[in-house]
């Protein structure tokens, strides 16, 4: 990746329907060189697809939104641990990081009750040895806005 794939990223981040026309001028491209980079990105797999920021206040689906900080046993790998997740109802996002724990996952639960029955599953089938769970209140800001 050179400066220009990192410049593209930077403008798709923000705005994914921009066209290839638009996105080349804001890079300094023709519209041809532009996508071939977008798709060469996609194929690398630098870009893992795109999709929808959805508005937590027009979301009807209802629920909660959880973040929950995960530490996996230790005969658990973390490609073990990725592969059960994924499997997983309600969980939307799994990030590795560094800190005090191993991960940290996104979710989304019906209730308390849907909520707890996933945290036992993470231990009982995915390998967790230790959560923490935040409850999403609501979002300060939504991406792209300042």
């Amino acid at each position: 990746m050179d400066r220009l794939d990192r410049e593209i990223l930077g403008v798709l981040q923000a705005d994914a329907r921009i066209s290839y026309r638009d996105l080349g001028v804001r890079v300094g491209l023709s519209a041809n060189a532009t996508a071939e980079r977008v798709r060469r990105m996609r194929r690398d797999g630098v870009i893992l697809g795109f999709t929808a920021v959805v508005d937590p206040a027009a979301d009807t689906r209802g629920g909660l939104v959880v973040f929950i900080d995960l530490t996996l046993r230790q005969d658990t790998t973390n490609e073990e641990f990725e592969r059960q997740a994924a499997r997983l109802p309600g969980i939307t996002e799994v990030v590795h990081v560094t800190g005090e724990y191993d991960y940290l996952v996104r979710a989304r639960a019906a209730d308390p009750a849907a909520l707890d029955g996933l945290l036992r599953r993470l231990k009982r089938e995915a390998g967790v040895a230790q959560s923490s769970t935040r409850i999403a209140l609501r979002a300060a800001t939504r991406p792209g806005q300042p």
